[in-house]
């Protein structure tokens, strides 16, 4: 049977760094202990002026590509999981493909918050499986939230970052490789609770809603602790007993990468070592659907990664949305 298969990766940041020491400074406060002791952040990477979404896609899909071996023209599809997009519209996808002279690919965004990537990835890996005509598919994560940070806000100026990751994903007849399963679910009741909520229809941006600043991002309410580690042990459960594995079968973990608190409880609860899951936000924040594909690149340029190794990413974002996925490399 065919099956899709991740054959390439690449990531981008910017290069302007934020320590969080700066944000010590910029709130007159030490939040530096805290972003260390609870979420692993030590510093992040934000756009410069002149930088945007379509940039970081761009950067991202570039070092990919030459890790495929494949020329621009070879890309059949263009899949970007983003929500700071280019525009409202047109998608960013399409802006993507034109800056990187990819013109026989088709495009399209996908907007699950942060679990955008994994979602995109299994949209991807469906159209390998179901249409021969789709051969080599690139899957971009990206984030430009600093665009939409309120800079006298503590909760969400100091955690989120920019960036993008990118795979391309493409056919094998090794039914023992690559895609394996998948899961998607949302929790529609939390859909209100944070989220950049002006700029669309409920609310459309005019000046007396940039002068409230409602087309930044806001958290509405505060989420239970406990909600990413509840459903992360579960669907991670339920995904293994569909392929017959036990958790302890998987050898890479790659989770949203926000919080490690909420990763290390997690693998706890499956019984599996902390070091199996790796983690990259010590260094670039919290990039939201970028955050899996950088992690994903970072242990495969650092050698962590071989094939026949068995992969899950289990992503969550606003909405509340969540996915997750089996492949093996």
């Amino acid at each position: 049977m065919r099956n899709a298969y991740i054959k390439s990766t690449g990531s981008f940041a910017p290069d302007r760094v934020l320590p969080n020491k700066y944000f010590n400074e910029l709130l007159g406060e030490d939040v530096d202990t805290w972003l260390v002791e609870n979420l692993n952040i030590h510093e992040r990477h934000w756009c410069n002026e002149n930088e945007s979404t379509s940039f970081l896609c761009v950067q991202a899909a570039n070092r990919a590509l030459v890790n495929a071996k494949l020329n621009p023209e070879e890309i059949d599809l263009i899949i970007v999981s983003t929500d700071t997009p280019e525009y409202i519209s047109p998608s960013t996808a399409s802006v993507v493909q034109y800056k990187l002279g990819a013109k026989n690919a088709g495009t399209f965004d996908i907007n699950t918050a942060c679990s955008g990537f994994v979602t995109a990835l299994d949209v991807a890996s469906k159209y390998i499986r179901s249409d021969e005509s789709y051969n080599n598919i690139l899957v971009i994560g990206a984030y430009a939230m600093s665009k939409y940070l309120d800079m006298t806000d503590k909760k969400t100026v100091t955690l989120f970052a920019d960036g993008a990751g990118a795979v391309v994903v493409s056919p094998t007849n090794n039914s023992q490789r690559g895609f394996l399963a998948s899961k998607l679910y949302t929790e529609g009741q939390y859909h209100d609770w944070m989220g950049i909520y002006a700029g669309g229809t409920f609310q459309p941006t005019t000046k007396e809603v940039l002068e409230q600043k409602g087309q930044l991002l806001k958290f509405a309410r505060k989420f239970p602790k406990e909600i990413n580690p509840v459903m992360w042990t579960k669907m991670i459960r339920e995904i293994t007993q569909r392929l017959n594995l036990t958790p302890e079968k998987i050898d890479h973990y790659f989770f949203t990468q926000l919080n490690i608190n909420s990763i290390h409880e997690t693998l706890d609860n499956l019984g599996i070592e902390h070091e199996r899951a790796h983690t990259i936000m010590d260094h670039y924040g919290y990039t939201g659907s970028a955050c899996i594909p950088m992690a994903l690149d970072d242990a495969e340029q650092k050698g962590k990664l071989k094939e026949g190794d068995v992969v899950a990413f289990i992503g969550s974002g606003g909405g509340l949305a969540f996915a997750s996925a089996i492949f093996r490399l």
